[in-house]
């Protein structure tokens, strides 16, 4: 039982020094005259980070689950996730954020894992809200939390995305980039 806490805190604290990182780039962006956007979907998002812990714990201990016997596999999956989170934030640097807040008429960053797909930190929370779970076998959490995350995601991206192009080139930047997984290159490209 402990290394699952000790885990799980992990996880907590990174979460904590990210919400620390997000508050700062916020502010900066702010006294730039960026915009904010999705203000009323965003609690909602933390609610659901929010549960995730606690029906992970609860499943966890009520239901006795234990750690899965594919855990290396995971455990790789995860390590992936953590690198490309890593480099989605270092990459966007400043302009990081749990929120969408835009700088009007910047140019859209383009660089790391925005070199091939739009979304690489969402699709990093996907994998982790899918993965975390199945390490200590707890399908309920993986489950429910994989659903509402898709539903999130669903008024999420849209929003986020329309505000990029109200304010940014971000159509142009993107028009060969899907959302979460790399367009394979083929004959046809340029």
């Amino acid at each position: 039982m402990i290394p699952f806490f000790l885990f799980i805190s992990v996880i907590i604290i990174q979460r904590l020094i990210e919400l620390m990182i997000a508050r700062k780039n916020e502010k900066w962006m702010k006294e730039q005259g960026a915009l904010e956007f999705g203000t009323n979907h965003y609690p909602f998002i933390v609610l659901m980070h929010s549960l995730f812990f606690l029906v992970l714990v609860f499943e966890k201990i009520a239901f006795s689950r234990e750690l899965s016997p594919i855990w290396p596999l995971l455990a790789a999956v995860f390590i992936f996730a953590q690198l490309m989170r890593v480099w989605a934030i270092s990459s966007l640097g400043r302009y990081w954020n749990t929120k969408i807040i835009v700088l009007p008429n910047v140019d859209v960053v383009r660089k790391g894992p925005y070199r091939f797909i739009k979304h690489p930190n969402y699709l990093v929370v996907s994998i982790e809200l899918l993965v975390v779970p199945l390490f200590y076998g707890a399908y309920v959490t993986a489950c429910l939390f994989t659903l509402l995350n898709i539903l999130m995601l669903s008024v999420r991206i849209p929003a986020e995305e329309r505000a990029l192009r109200e304010l940014t080139e971000y159509e142009g930047s993107f028009e060969k980039c899907n959302r979460f997984l790399p367009k394979m290159l083929n004959k046809y490209d340029n």
